[in-house]
């Protein structure tokens, strides 16, 4: 290897630490605490063991194991996240529409339960972390909630200047993160090194053997030590999978591991620890440092949040589940990096609601664990389909290869239920909100879609018709933006009713989304000349690629139709929807769709066209 692709992989895997592995690293600080302030856990020597083995071998099972393992080799093209592999499933059935409806609507709501994550992991880990100043002292106590939404402002705020510039110390700030809990773990582990025999799958089966009942209750608390485990499958575009294999064995496994066993030999020592065992490892004199480096990797595991929630909801608005959102672009050099207002305030109004609703990290960790292992179950469901369907493996080893998977997340999940009255209902209430909102979107459209076809006119005849006696023609292009290939666009009804005249050049574009992540330049184009100096354009475009119909456009130069920025004018429909009583949604769906529909960013802005060259004609449409 030369030294170069070293240094290339050396960073990748420094990337990947900062932004993969946030979240599950800045766990230590609350998953033992949880486990033994449930209530439900006598403290007793061998039920140390039995946690700790308990929490090693749940990290090895699911992230080593599952994700790591198995999970990460199912990448659509290079992709992966829940969305890349609902597409990987989904066109595995197509042969099968009923099957694929069910998993896409599956799918469809194991993202929105992505939202309901990103409101609690900012909530608690900042939370948590800013508590560790209750240690400390406390007087700081009614200081912890005022300094967590200052800390949450400020990081939701800086969104709009985009993350290139602090970016870069993310990797370090959390690798010195993972060295300081594995130094505190080390340092506590020399006095009790006999802790160690918990890494012994044995303790955890004799917890288990001894224990049934308190074991499924506490399965629940157990999971806060895996959150995060979706992020290294969603980030594998980034980074790789290489790198994201070589940060987790390297770093951050034994690192989350020293330090789980610290805290238990620490509880081992001192038994009033479990108050706040993390914090309470560390001597006085490192206790504010800490808290700072704590904070400082929390907001670091709430970034990387922030930025997946950003690029989930530009990848679901392309593939039709959702209206147009602003996205603002914050770097010239990754096109990856952008902003979205509505999505990062929306998240900041419901972080700060769950704040003030619970108050404590305890409280919140009430909340936290249905949402994710919802998702863990459904991304086993889908890699089966994966693996049997799209890669034609045996029917025994893909049963073989996900069942005990499907075992444990259904058992961890069955856990999390028992939270759902105390606060396991609020990351579900904010899932099925949007859910509901994603799904009348998509039936919208399909209704719109319909009624629209139904009142269309075939464009070819048409052209043939209007040109047996043409109206007046002007120079320049005209680009009429149409969703139906191959139909008369309304804008081009209104303008030959209201202006009477017809360009030189017209040229008809509809952009269609596939449920790939990328299509490359070489695919991005099909035309075909309708002649009287008119083309029908198809523009392809990926979930992650980034809209931009000019510059499309711009490709076809030299290709028979050279479109001059300066002399083309772009023609849109502006659609008014109006709900009416009758076949179609139900009346409230009907009009939450038409004000969704409403409120949608306009098709100019998301598509990038040039302000200054567009022209508007609108319709009402009855639905």
């Amino acid at each position: 290897m030369s030294s170069s692709s070293k240094s290339s992989l050396g960073a990748l895997v420094l990337g990947a630490i900062g932004v993969v592995y946030g979240d599950i690293g800045t766990s230590v600080l609350y998953a033992v605490k949880e486990v033994f302030g449930s209530g439900h856990v006598p403290f007793t020597t061998d039920n140390v063991y039995g946690v700790l083995s308990m929490l090693f071998w749940t990290l090895t099972t699911i992230v080593s194991v599952k994700y790591v393992t198995l999970v990460l080799r199912a990448d659509n093209n290079g992709e992966g996240g829940l969305v890349a592999m609902l597409t990987l499933a989904s066109r595995a059935v197509a042969d099968r529409p009923r099957l694929r409806h069910w998993m896409l609507l599956i799918g469809i709501f194991g993202t929105c339960l992505f939202y309901g994550d990103g409101v609690i992991t900012p909530a608690i880990s900042v939370l948590s972390a800013v508590e560790g100043l209750e240690v400390v002292s406390h007087t700081f106590t009614d200081y912890v909630m005022p300094l967590t939404l200052v800390i949450l402002l400020a990081l939701f705020w800086v969104q709009k200047k985009g993350t290139a510039g602090i970016g870069k110390f993310f990797g370090p700030i959390t690798v010195i993160w993972f060295m300081v809990i594995a130094g505190l773990g080390v340092w506590h582990i020399v006095g009790h090194p006999e802790i160690l025999w918990a890494l012994s799958p044995w303790y955890a089966w004799k917890f288990t053997w001894d224990n049934p009942g308190t074991t499924f209750i506490i399965l629940g608390a157990l999971v806060l030590c895996v959150t995060g485990a979706e992020a290294l499958y969603a980030d594998m575009g980034h980074f790789g999978k290489k790198p994201i294999r070589l940060a987790w064995f390297s770093i951050v496994m034994p690192s989350l591991t020293l330090n789980y066993f610290g805290q238990g030999a620490l509880l081992l020592a001192n038994p009033e620890a479990v108050k706040n065992p993390f914090f309470m490892m560390a001597p006085k004199w490192a206790l504010l440092p800490l808290v700072g480096l704590a904070t400082m990797a929390t907001v670091i595991a709430s970034q990387a949040l922030i930025s997946g929630a950003f690029s989930v909801t530009k990848q679901v608005i392309q593939l039709g589940y959702l209206p147009r959102l602003q996205v603002r672009h914050t770097s010239v050099k990754d096109t990856g990096q952008i902003y979205m207002p509505f999505v990062n305030w929306g998240l900041f109004v419901l972080i700060v609601l769950a704040v003030g609703m619970f108050r404590s990290s305890s409280n919140l960790a009430s909340a936290y664990g249905i949402a994710v292992t919802t998702d863990m179950l459904i991304t086993t469901v889908l890699t089966f389909f994966v693996i049997r369907y799209a890669w034609k493996l045996p029917l025994w080893l893909c049963i073989g290869a996900t069942s005990v998977f499907f075992c444990v997340d259904v058992l961890f999940w069955a856990s999390n239920l028992l939270k759902l009255i105390s606060g396991g209902w609020f990351p579900l209430l904010i899932a099925g909100s949007i859910f509901m909102l994603m799904v009348t979107w998509k039936d919208g459209r399909a209704l719109l879609s319909h009624n629209l076809h139904a009142a269309a006119i075939e464009l070819k005849p048409f052209l043939e018709s209007l040109f047996l006696a043409p109206p007046a023609r002007v120079d320049g292009t005209a680009v009429f933006m149409t969703a139906e290939i191959g139909m008369v666009p309304n804008a081009m009804l209104h303008n030959l009713k209201h202006n009477k005249v017809l360009h030189e050049y017209n040229v008809f574009v509809t952009v269609r989304s596939h449920e790939v992540p990328w299509i490359g330049a070489e695919e991005r184009l099909e035309f075909e000349s309708l002649g009287h100096n008119c083309w029908q354009v198809i523009i392809n475009y990926g979930f992650k690629n980034d809209l931009n119909v000019p510059k499309a456009l711009s490709r076809l130069a030299g290709r028979g139709l050279n479109i001059e920025p300066m002399t083309t004018s772009y023609f849109l429909s502006r659609d008014i929807v109006v709900p009416t009583i009758g076949a179609g949604l139900a009346p409230w769906r009907e009009k939450l769709f038409a004000q969704m529909h409403h409120n949608a960013t306009t098709a100019a802005e998301f598509l990038h066209l040039p302000s200054n060259a567009v022209v508007e004609l609108g319709s009402k449409v009855e639905i």
